[in-house]
């Protein structure tokens, strides 16, 4: 009964207060019925309310106290006010009552409502208390949706806010002040809540682990989690009661949001230890957890630092419970290193990532492979293979590291793999994760110190003798040496001065000197005997394609090259039809048929180049200082000289360039297959872009991303037809081309043809652009 009559009570004054802010234009009355609604929010010993009068106010009627102060805030009391009344009377009911109920106002009401409210209301503190009212419950006392308003509030304000306030933001509203600010409110609260458990306080943390989680799922765990991990790590290092509210934290982050939460804590934290101390053994007790430390982190996502990756794993290794998953880690990991299919098509920098994911693995695992040799020999050839098979060098490097690496760990009868390979950065990366606690530096340093001082002694030595008048070193030691820096080694061997002889050397000779120089002379002969170069051009062809660089002779690609190009524009048309019809045969390398694309290409371009005769030689000099006789007397040499006088006086913008015969069109149509070749603005341009899309679209998903990089070809399609011709020829194959270059230019793992297939849309938009806006633009007739 007495419980009925204080809410009546309480009900009646307020609607008194309610009716006075509504009606009243007397400032004195307005400032009573404030004061007499900030007095059931007074908690001090001065207080005229009850407890029970306060709590039925902050339950029933604070609520609806703040929406008519919003709703009459263009009331003319309220300007009626002084500057100090107002921040007490006005803002204090926002700033002292129930922060839960304070906050949804202020957010609700933030386009209408001076922002300086919400400023104070984080500023002092309030989303602190809000969060340790929530741990205070043993059960949740609100509704469902009414925490999830709640949540949504505090983790999207700077989203609310911009979209309200836009150009009248605030520094203070924006992400990167909000969530730090978040961040210390946090930890705040879970700093009471230790002190609490160590007072015999029970707490609940399931709203401040909701909090986290969706800050973290919205994109905003990086701002929020470089400042708790730092905090939680250091108070986690001595004090038990820390580490038991962080273990507690994580296990009551949502499922749907542990993903998010987690992939953030593993970048903020310092170190393995650090993540141990955190999170304690979340990953046995839950299974998402489990899924995304020991599978999706280190096999599915491949765009963290490396440090990501030592963090995880020296996680797992750093516990006696855990290490069980460690060895799980290092079959799933050592299966994907290992799987042709992924080899093939995963980007190359998944593929490094799982390899040093493989090799960190390896190296933690400190007890001997004894237990999984089988499997991981199974795994070691199997991956190796696959790498060795690879056209991709950077592939291949990666099998010799690991395969090297495996075979010492493993150490199979004494048998230690060694591969020979240039070490480039990603070679280096990955053996610097092979002793993570060596270092170089020492060494460096004392056989440096080492040899400094020996040449200190040496010098000093030598500076004795030299002032030593007794010394009995002869006089021509002091001599200059010759400088011999320029001289050059007179080889035995001397050039071929024929095509045949030249031909016969590549052919049978096992003389590497005598090869190098044929080699080098083969291009200059057969430019300057074209008649010899066409009796032997198919034949040396042949021979230039098959041959190996085994005398490893500096410039061999470039030379052989430059010779069959010479070749191809010598005899021209028996040498394209050897190239074409050897290029789809069998039993060739993928090298050796990029050499005949390439070869082709050159030829093409060179024939298509214009010839111009040499001029003769001028004349010299000296005779011009020869008088030159009057006009009258030579005629003929008078005019001349009025029109050389004519010409050296006139500018000209252009020069006019005589006409020459085109070397390349009367053998276009008669070479088999060579509209692989693309000449811009050629007459058979659009024929040749037509067979050269025939072309690529066969090979489109080859399982090779250098098969598939021929997509440079359609950029050179793009380029070079016109585009009246695009929509003409290939109209029929534009949509299929587009939607294909659309599906590689999205979801190829190689990021090259990614990259090339962007660029052929782009090609491919501008040129139909320019057709659909000058439809009557110029093309050339095929």
């Amino acid at each position: 009964m007495e419980s009925l009559t204080t809410n009546t009570d309480v009900r009646l004054t307020v609607t008194r207060c309610f009716r006075t802010l509504k009606s009243s234009t007397d400032s004195s009355d307005i400032i009573t019925a404030l004061r007499t609604l900030h007095s059931y929010l007074d908690e001090g010993p001065d207080s005229t309310a009850t407890s029970a009068e306060r709590a039925e106010f902050r339950r029933a009627h604070y609520s609806s106290a703040l929406q008519l102060l919003v709703s009459n805030i263009q009331a003319d009391w309220l300007h009626q006010l002084t500057a100090a009344q107002r921040a007490e009377l006005w803002d204090g009911l926002f700033l002292a009552g129930p922060p839960e109920q304070a906050l949804l106002v202020l957010m609700d009401a933030i386009g209408e409502l001076r922002w300086v409210v919400l400023g104070k209301f984080l500023q002092r503190g309030r989303l602190a208390e809000l969060l340790w009212s929530y741990c205070l419950e043993a059960a949740p006392s609100d509704s469902p949706q009414l925490r999830e308003t709640l949540l949504g509030r505090i983790s999207a304000l700077p989203d609310i806010t911009a979209n309200k306030l836009q150009l009248n933001n605030r520094a203070l509203f924006r992400p990167q002040q909000y969530y730090p600010l978040l961040a210390t409110e946090m930890l705040t609260a879970l700093e009471h809540t230790c002190q609490a458990l160590r007072a015999g306080t029970d707490c609940n943390l399931t709203f401040v682990a909701q909090t986290l989680g969706k800050v973290c799922i919205q994109g905003h765990g990086g701002l929020v989690l470089a400042v708790m991990a730092p905090r939680l790590s250091a108070c986690t290092r001595s004090d038990m009661v820390w580490q038991r509210v962080c273990w507690k934290l994580l296990e009551n982050v949502p499922q749907r949001w542990m993903e998010s939460v987690l992939t953030g804590l593993v970048q903020a934290v310092s170190g393995p230890d650090a993540l141990g101390r955190i999170i304690g053994n979340l990953v046995l007790t839950n299974k998402k957890a489990q899924f995304v430390i020991t599978h999706k982190l280190l096999l599915l996502q491949y765009k963290y630092e490396t440090r990501v990756l030592r963090i995880i794993l020296g996680y797992l290794a750093a516990d006696r419970d855990r290490r069980p998953l460690l060895i799980q880690v290092l079959r799933s990991v050592s299966q994907a290193w290992a799987n042709s299919s992924a080899v093939k098509h995963t980007p190359l920098e998944q593929q490094l990532y799982v390899s040093k994911a493989l090799l960190l693995s390896v190296s933690l695992y400190t007890d001997r492979l004894n237990s999984s040799l089988s499997e991981l020999l199974q795994c070691m050839l199997g991956g190796m293979q696959t790498h060795l098979d690879s056209n991709v060098v950077r592939i291949r490097h990666m099998g010799m590291v690991i395969g090297e690496y495996l075979s010492s760990r493993m150490d199979i009868n004494g048998t230690k793999l060694k591969f020979e390979y240039d070490q480039d950065e990603e070679t280096r990366e990955l053996l610097s994760l092979l002793a993570p606690g060596a270092s170089d530096g020492p060494q460096e340093t004392a056989e440096t110190a080492e040899s400094a001082q020996n040449a200190s002694q040496t010098t000093s030595g030598a500076q004795a003798l030299k002032t030593d008048p007794d010394s009995d070193l002869d006089s021509d030691d002091e001599l200059t040496p010759y400088d011999m820096s320029g001289d050059q080694e007179i080889s035995k061997a001397s050039p071929p001065r024929y095509l045949r002889d030249c031909l016969e050397i590549l052919i049978s000779s096992e003389d590497p000197v005598r090869v190098e120089l044929s080699l080098k002379a083969a291009e200059s002969l057969v430019r300057k005997n074209s008649f010899a170069a066409r009796e032997i051009s198919v034949q040396m062809s042949k021979v230039l394609l098959h041959m190996d660089d085994k005398y490893n002779i500096n410039g061999f690609l470039y030379l052989r090259q430059a010779t069959m190009v010479a070749l191809t524009v010598t005899d021209c048309i028996p040498v394209a039809h050897y190239l074409t019809t050897e290029f789809y045969s069998l039993n060739y390398s993928l090298r050796q048929r990029l050499d005949i694309l390439e070869v082709l290409a050159l030829a093409a371009q060179e024939l298509s180049k214009p010839v111009t005769e040499k001029k003769a030689a001028s004349i010299s000099s000296a005779t011009t200082a020869e008088s030159t006789p009057y006009p009258g007397d030579n005629p003929v040499h008078w005019q001349q000289v009025v029109e050389k006088r004519i010409q050296s006086k006139t500018k000209r913008l252009t020069k006019v360039l005589p006409a020459t015969p085109n070397r390349y069109a009367p053998n276009i149509c008669l070479i088999h297959d060579t509209f692989l070749l693309v000449t811009t603005w050629y007459w058979a341009a659009a024929q040749m872009g037509c067979a050269l899309l025939d072309f690529v679209w066969a090979v489109r998903y080859h399982a090779d991303q250098y098969v598939r990089g021929v997509l440079f070809a359609v950029c050179s399609v793009f380029l070079s037809m016109p585009s009246q011709n695009l929509l003409v020829d290939i109209s029929d194959q534009l949509f299929e081309t587009r939607s294909w270059l659309a599906d590689v230019a999205e979801g190829d793992p190689d990021a090259d043809c990614r990259s090339l297939a962007v660029q052929s849309l782009v090609l491919l938009d501008k040129s139909l652009k320019k057709q659909l806006q000058d439809p009557q633009a110029p093309t050339v007739e095929t």
